[in-house]
């Protein structure tokens, strides 16, 4: 999301000319092989299961479930025992089954990120417009950044990152952020749970320079990513807050290493701060 460093996962275009970056384009192209390739028929059948309970107001007993689906009872009786495990689905005291609060959950992150999403593309689409530059928003999800939207410029030549790509935290300038803002020791579990893998010569893959850096980066309010991740990429990188100040997002401006301009530092804070006084948080921008 998102604030994260460029390229990863996504590609310089120059005219018809695309350099596709070594984290997405790889994993999109494998996943859209297997999805063409492999069914998983216990996983379908499950999701039949969930798709007709959901079209019932009020539980719906095995016999019908079996019925509409066409599986033999038994056979639904086996998924539908696994969905309630996961709590997925609930059987009530009358036997009827309902969908489970877990699919709750899962809808309101969805619709969180949703709302993040609507919020902050306007803002992208803003500092797009006034450095000319690609902008994405990112989020965490473990040891990764994942983009979950952009406002890219009309240019021949512009990083382009692709939604749903993802990349380490230490590679990327939200990610590092991330990272600072989880404190030393969690900079240090991720360093020991990935062993900090080098992608390009400016990548830092020492414990100790990542820890600085990122701590750094937290206490002046922006990170940058200087060809981490792909060498000739930059990119300048800020946190989006809520109003209890936790971090919920990330925003990156990046372009080509030889055009990343460090004045730009201004307007990328200034924006992210924008973004986070949308969600409560009010802070005053202060470069250091």
């Amino acid at each position: 999301m998102s604030g994260l460093c460029f390229l990863n996962g996504g590609f310089l275009t120059e005219n018809t000319v695309n350099r596709v970056s070594r984290f997405s384009l790889y994993e999109n192209t494998i996943m859209e092989k297997k999805s063409e390739t492999y069914r998983i028929q216990s996983i379908d059948r499950a999701a039949d299961l969930l798709n007709a309970i959901a079209r019932y107001p009020d539980p719906v007993h095995l016999k019908v479930l079996s019925a509409e689906t066409g599986l033999h009872i038994s056979t639904a009786y086996r998924i539908l025992a696994a969905l309630t495990h996961n709590q997925f689905v609930e059987r009530d005291a009358g036997g009827g089954y309902r969908l489970g609060l877990r699919l709750l959950q899962l809808g309101v992150r969805l619709h969180s990120n949703l709302d993040l999403r609507a919020l902050a593309l306007p803002v992208l689409e803003g500092l797009r417009d006034q450095l000319n530059e690609s902008v994405n928003l990112t989020i965490r999800e473990g040891d990764e950044v994942v983009y979950i939207e952009k406002a890219t410029p009309n240019r021949m030549m512009h990083v382009q990152q692709m939604i749903g790509s993802r990349a380490p935290l230490h590679v990327t300038a939200v990610g590092k952020l991330m990272l600072g803002v989880a404190g030393e020791d969690a900079i240090s579990g991720y360093a020991q749970r990935t062993n900090l893998p080098a992608y390009t010569r400016n990548t830092i893959n020492s414990t100790d320079r990542l820890s600085v850096e990122c701590l750094q980066a937290v206490e002046q309010g922006y990170a940058l990513d200087n060809g981490e991740a792909e060498i000739d990429v930059g990119c300048i990188g800020v946190l989006i807050y809520d109003n209890t100040g936790k971090a919920i997002a990330g925003m990156s401006v990046s372009a080509p290493i030889e055009r990343r301009q460090l004045s730009w530092i201004a307007e990328v804070m200034a924006a992210g701060h924008d973004l986070s006084g949308q969600f409560g948080h009010h802070a005053s921008v202060t470069i250091r």
